[in-house]
């Protein structure tokens, strides 16, 4: 999107230039910001303004499928503030949207129905590690034909790929290429997202042979207690390139989604990310017994009380209510004093 045409609809007042975008409740995110695009290395609103979006990842979509519903998207617009909300479709492994379409794609969809209901962003995540392109388009388009005209809606083409053996110029371009291309073809306007080797960190590495998109930007992941000052270097570097970078997901403990928190390197993210005016979305809605859960084992879908979170579950609704509308172009005009 171009930035005199933001100028335009920001001087004309306009923070919601469609249908869908009006209809959301008022006050919530989508209504304040309409569809989102990126100008000049950042994430704006139809407003023009940067918009910096705060919220969970659900956990894999074919082991967390109790919290892939209305009442917890519900619940985490209205308890935990978030202002997005990704769902982690499973496209690894032998039980995912490759093998079972229809049950994965009504997961989706069930999110992004509660999502829009809530006025609140949706992360469509095509959740694997390995290339699957002709899978990827197949899901993803179908995404953009049904809900491609809402302006809720983001699309993260491939989580995260592997390290070893896979070149962003060789490899992951040109799956992005051929993926965001066919999502382009059906919905040629709302934001997405694309991942890097390394599980997503080489941002530097994509931002210096960067993909041919508008309203593209780069996933960032982390996890705190193993990536610390030399992968924020990494980001610093992208942006000085040019791009604009999104954290869909991140762990406030180890990579593998276990051991302690680490804090302080939690917050050295955070101060990092809000800085830069960089969102995140904190992995994960789920039970798991492990420590970057945020659900204890057993946590009903909705309606959680402080006893059902994790350590890692309070620390991250903390976080998010202390940021509920922190993005300026939501905040109403100051009132005159005459």
């Amino acid at each position: 999107m171009k930035a005199s045409y933001l100028a335009a609809l920001a001087l004309a007042g306009c923070t919601a230039p469609t249908a869908a975008a009006e209809q959301a409740p008022a006050g919530s995110p989508v209504a304040c910001h309409g569809a989102l695009a990126v100008d000049d290395g950042r994430i704006v609103g139809a407003h023009g303004e940067p918009v910096t979006l705060r919220g969970m990842s659900l956990f894999w979509s074919q082991w967390g499928p109790q919290y892939y519903t209305s009442e917890t998207v519900d619940w985490l617009a209205k308890d935990w503030k978030v202002d997005v909300v990704r769902a982690a479709i499973a496209a690894e492994g032998n039980d995912g949207a490759r093998q079972h379409f229809a049950r994965e794609f009504a997961k989706a969809s069930t999110v992004i129905d509660a999502a829009v209901a809530n006025g609140i962003y949706v992360v469509v995540d095509w959740h694997a590690h390995r290339a699957y392109p002709e899978d990827a388009q197949r899901f993803l388009t179908a995404i953009a034909r049904k809900y491609g005209h809402l302006p809720n809606l983001i699309y993260e083409d491939w989580n995260e790929p592997l390290r070893d053996g896979v070149d962003w110029s060789r490899d992951v371009k040109p799956y992005h290429l051929a993926v965001i291309g066919a999502i382009r073809a059906v919905d040629p306007d709302n934001l997405v997202i694309a991942g890097s080797p390394s599980w997503s960190q080489d941002v530097d590495v994509a931002a210096a042979d960067p993909l041919p998109f508008e309203n593209l930007a780069y996933t960032l992941h982390y996890y705190a207690a193993t990536h610390r000052e030399a992968l924020r270097e990494k980001g610093d570097a992208a942006l000085a390139q040019g791009a604009a970078l999104l954290v869909t997901e991140f762990g406030t403990v180890e990579a593998t989604g276990n051991g302690p928190i680490d804090y302080a390197e939690s917050q050295r993210w955070w101060d990092w990310a809000e800085a830069r005016g960089i969102g995140w979305m904190a992995w994960s809605i789920g039970d798991r017994d492990e420590t970057s859960a945020a659900l204890k084992p057993g946590t009903p879908p909705a309606g959680w009380s402080e006893d059902d979170l994790t350590e890692s579950g309070k620390l991250l609704r903390e976080k998010l209510r202390a940021a509920a509308g922190r993005n300026p172009a939501c905040q109403p005009p100051p009132r005159s004093i005459s």
